[in-house]
């Protein structure tokens, strides 16, 4: 792995404009008198603003933060899973709505002792072992929207307070104007000056900054950039190489999650829901193109007495060794997902129902041959029911229904079997006599 590389040397932005700052000082040190008057107007109004107003817009402030972090932690509590997590993000919800910032204000007060009573009833009775319900989400997102409302409302009350000076600040800088137009001549040579260094020393870096960010994502290469003599430059430039790297870091991430998103965390196969959207495809496909397609229903056979004798781990451990079974048995191109507790549902392109039949029975013959081993040493043996059913012509939920169907009759029939389910019946126009 290769070092860090050396940071080219420069100059900091403070240094090189606070040179260019000092002359401009020197030179409009007698323009400056000019403006004695209104400045000292502005000086007062800043002074008062500084004294009452200010400290007033930082305690509202300070409130619609709070106010926001109590929202944060209320979204926090229904979004963690960890009960240790929610008793922290409880504690903090009780830090802030007993704050004096909070506390001072009327409807910031009333609004938090709300939002904490609500949540303190939620995380008790989750920590009492009730169900989560969307309803408690809905009333959290009603309050949450409240806090929202109120967040705004002091935002507002705090932006109002400084109205009043401001305006008298506004009137004593109209009057300055006209003074300003003395200045106007020194400012423009100054400016030229300062419009230079700027355009070649930040304009330009920061377009190429812009046109880095613009184009910047997962897929394309780490952006390059000219050297420039500004500190402060390099540093950004640095940040979008990283944030480049975060970015590669992240869609990896992405990608894994979204595969975790697709399977059933127990067995490895795909979910319900991802098998459908798969499965319906590639019947649309194979009834497109007339080619054949069957589907079947699995069941593990007496699992429920296989739970209670060994113990709901030996379940999950079953589980997994007929996942294991169907991944070894089963051909790529074939899509099976675990459907609900013990049932799997699969779908067998480009072959009907007779082909399937041999290839189920070797995946029966191959789940009733194998023992599974326990934790505790002991070993298991489990059988399963298959059903198929012809898919190639109906929808894939009429096909599955007609798969469970033969499924339960495998189960009549006395389990470990397959069964095939037999064809709809088409009624025939009887012959004229």
């Amino acid at each position: 792995m290769s070092g860090v590389q050396p940071r080219p040397r420069g100059v900091h932005a403070d240094q090189a404009f606070g040179l260019l700052a000092g002359v401009f000082v020197l030179a409009f040190s007698v323009a400056v008198l000019l403006l004695a008057d209104d400045q000292q107007r502005v000086i007062d109004t800043n002074s008062r603003l500084q004294e009452r107003t200010v400290p007033e817009i930082i305690r509202y402030q300070r409130l619609a933060r709070n106010l926001e972090q109590l929202r944060q932690e209320g979204e926090r509590i229904f979004a963690v899973s960890s009960p240790v997590a929610r008793q922290q993000s409880m504690f903090v919800v009780t830090l802030i709505a007993s704050h004096p910032s909070v506390l001072e204000h009327p409807g910031a007060a009333a609004m938090a002792r709300e939002t904490e009573y609500f949540l303190g009833q939620v995380v008790r009775q989750w920590a009492d072992g009730r169900p989560r319900s969307a309803a408690q989400y809905e009333q959290w997102q009603r309050l949450s929207g409240r806090l929202g409302l109120q967040i705004d409302d002091v935002s507002v009350e705090g932006v109002d307070l400084a109205s009043g000076e401001l305006n008298q600040a506004l009137a004593a800088m109209k009057l300055a104007r006209y003074k300003l137009l003395i200045v106007l001549v020194l400012v423009g040579f100054f400016l030229l000056a300062f419009i230079v260094l700027v355009r070649r020393h930040l304009i330009h870096p920061l377009q190429r900054i812009d046109h880095a960010l613009s184009n910047l994502s997962a897929e394309q290469p780490e952006p390059t950039f000219n050297t420039s003599r500004m500190l402060e430059i390099q540093a950004v430039e640095e940040g979008i190489r990283e944030h480049h790297a975060l970015l590669i870091q992240n869609e990896e991430i992405r990608r894994g999650l979204e595969a975790l998103a697709n399977k059933d965390g127990l067995t490895g196969l795909m979910n319900r829901r991802h098998f459908m959207q798969a499965a319906e495809m590639e019947q649309q496909r194979a009834q497109r193109y007339r080619r054949p397609v069957t589907v079947a229903m699995a069941d593990l056979d007496s699992f429920k007495k296989l739970n209670d004798t060994y113990g709901h781990a030996a379940g999950d451990a079953v589980l997994r060794a007929f996942a294991e079974q169907v991944r070894e048995t089963l051909r790529q191109s074939d899509l099976v997902c675990r459907y609900g507790g013990e049932e799997f549902a699969f779908l067998f392109p480009e072959i009907g129902p007779s082909e399937t039949a041999r290839l189920a029975e070797r995946l029966r013959l191959a789940c009733a041959g194998h023992d599974v081993p326990l934790a505790d040493g002991r070993r298991v043996r489990a059988t399963v029911s298959i059903g198929l059913a012809d898919a190639s012509e109906c929808p894939i939920e009429s096909a599955l229904r007609q798969a469970d169907e033969a499924l339960y009759e495998a189960k009549r029939q006395g389990r470990n079997r397959v069964v095939i389910s037999p064809p709809p019946v088409t009624n025939s126009p009887q012959e004229n006599p």
